[in-house]
């Protein structure tokens, strides 16, 4: 699967970020939500980076899923989701289905 990288501002918070494209004449709208964790914020104790984020998901907002995690650094790990309803249709799409 091709990809394209769009720079974000980054920001505090979460991110609602709405595009359309067109491939090969084909128009979709493609919704996602960008949200950093901070690890200062990880109520679990412990040195496993993985675990925190587990963690921090585990009662995420159910109408979005996990769709990439981003680099990490020393305070932050960025979070991608995909509108939970919209991922098979988006990856159908992507894959010209």
């Amino acid at each position: 699967m091709a990809h394209i990288a769009i720079p974000l501002p980054e920001g505090k918070g979460k991110q609602d970020v709405e595009i359309e494209v067109t491939i090969n004449g084909q128009k979709q709208q493609l919704h996602y939500r960008v949200e950093l964790f901070y690890w200062q914020e990880c109520e679990v104790p412990t040195v496993d980076r993985a675990e925190c984020i587990r963690h921090m998901l585990k009662d995420y907002d159910q109408d979005w899923t996990l769709y990439f995690i981003g680099s990490p650094n020393d305070e932050f790990v960025p979070i991608t989701f995909v509108k939970r309803d919209e991922l098979k249709k988006q990856m159908e799409f992507v894959r010209g289905e």
